[in-house]
């Protein structure tokens, strides 16, 4: 059932492209430059206004499976079309009492087309709607699957253990996104986590050049979706505690979200409108240029009331990788980037006075800054090059489990 080197990979994630998920897109750019054969399969149809200037780079065919939402008449022609096609079709439909008739329908199709097109592995992101599909799929088609683990599809309050657990156990091997996911994972699902590996999310550094911290002005940036656990309302809290400090500096806030109106509203009643801006979604292209002009990238992560949290944010090793000094949190595994003192600032989750004082710390300190940015690009371009962590990928694709030894690329 595996291969001697890696065939034609099945790619499924719920949704295809999405602005937030450049780790996927890196990956998916890095395995085809490798000589990868890649296709991805979508379960929804995208979303988004903007799209990364980068996906114009991908080879890979992308089908967006049929459904979710399915008549009746269809649904029941694949089914019993199922389960006359495939050798273990109706042993596997029996078992998989319970599901959801669009998940079921969607692995129906994904089944029917891994085997059309001569695939011979699915990997899919998010433990959730993406990876039910891709292990039914897996088992009706007669090939392995894994899945990559990431944060709110293991820490959030609705995630079911045994759902998961299944998933975990059925898989030739699971990735995780940090050491803290992967003990994690290990300790609440025992012997079902046997097959899990940490392989950090990468970039391709050649699209980061560093720019040292140097002579910069007194600007904050902060950069994600405007939810919970981003914690950006601790980082306008923080903003407000410096004005009343007589602090000149400027924050500017990046992204969009459903807490748009609440941020809004407290900048408001703050009365920081002069020393916050809410910019909204920008391109990478101006992201990049912002973080770069700025003097320290905000990450101030928390665990949401309904358990939600980073995994381990992108947009920390982008902002490392260009040269600007970062606080964080110790929400999962951003310690194991954010190292304090180290490579960037750690500073307690849910507390803005603390954030305020690391904030001022930086802004008063350049050496400090440099030093930091300095030791936080060598930790990315040792620990975070994609090139490197998709090696392991493939090798799951190969033998269904990473390599353990540290991988060597050979330059040429």
């Amino acid at each position: 059932m595996r291969p001697a080197e890696p065939g034609r990979v099945a790619y499924v994630c719920k949704m295809y492209p999405r602005l937030a998920e450049t780790f996927i897109l890196n990956e998916i750019l890095a395995h085809e430059q490798s000589g990868l054969e890649l296709e991805i399969f979508s379960l929804r149809m995208p979303a988004d206004g903007r799209f990364h200037r980068d996906l114009g780079r991908v080879r890979a065919q992308t089908t967006y499976l049929p459904g979710p939402s399915v008549k009746a008449e269809h649904f029941w022609t694949a089914l019993c079309r199922a389960r006359t096609v495939f050798p273990k079709g109706r042993q596997v439909l029996e078992t998989a009492e319970g599901t959801d008739a669009g998940d079921l329908y969607q692995a129906i199709a994904l089944a029917e087309a891994v085997r059309e097109r001569g695939i011979t592995h699915i990997h899919a992101h998010f433990a959730t709607a993406a990876t039910t599909v891709a292990r039914l799929a897996s088992r009706l088609a007669g090939v392995p699957y894994s899945f990559t683990a990431h944060a709110k599809d293991i820490f959030h309050e609705s995630v079911q253990d045994d759902d998961l657990g299944r998933k975990l156990r059925d898989a030739a091997a699971v990735v995780t996104v940090s050491d803290f996911n992967l003990a994690y994972l290990r300790d609440r699902f025992g012997e079902n986590a046997d097959s899990v590996r940490r392989i950090y999310n990468g970039l391709d550094l050649e699209q980061f050049s560093y720019t040292p911290p140097k002579g910069r002005p007194p600007v904050v940036i902060g950069v994600g979706r405007l939810v919970e656990k981003k914690g950006f309302a601790d980082l306008i809290d923080a903003c407000a505690i410096l004005k009343d400090r007589g602090r000149t500096l400027e924050c500017e806030i990046i992204g969009g979200g459903v807490l748009r109106k609440n941020l809004d509203k407290q900048v408001a009643a703050l009365r920081v409108g002069d020393r916050v801006q809410l910019l909204g979604p920008r391109s990478r292209d101006e992201v990049n240029e912002r973080v770069r002009r700025a003097a320290l990238m905000a990450v101030p992560c928390v665990v949401s009331a309904n358990g939600n949290r980073d995994g381990l944010p992108t947009v920390l090793l982008e902002t490392m990788a260009l040269g600007t000094p970062c606080i964080s949190t110790t929400v999962t595994g951003i310690p194991e980037i954010v190292r304090d003192n180290e490579t960037g600032l750690i500073t307690p989750q849910h507390d803005p006075a603390s954030l305020a004082d690391t904030i001022e710390r930086l802004l008063d300190d350049e050496a400090l800054g440099e030093r930091l940015a300095t030791n936080a690009r060598r930790l990315v371009e040792e620990e975070f090059d994609i090139h490197r962590n998709t090696v392991a990928m493939r090798e799951i694709f190969r033998t269904g489990s990473p390599t353990r030894e540290p991988v060597t690329l050979e330059v040429g």
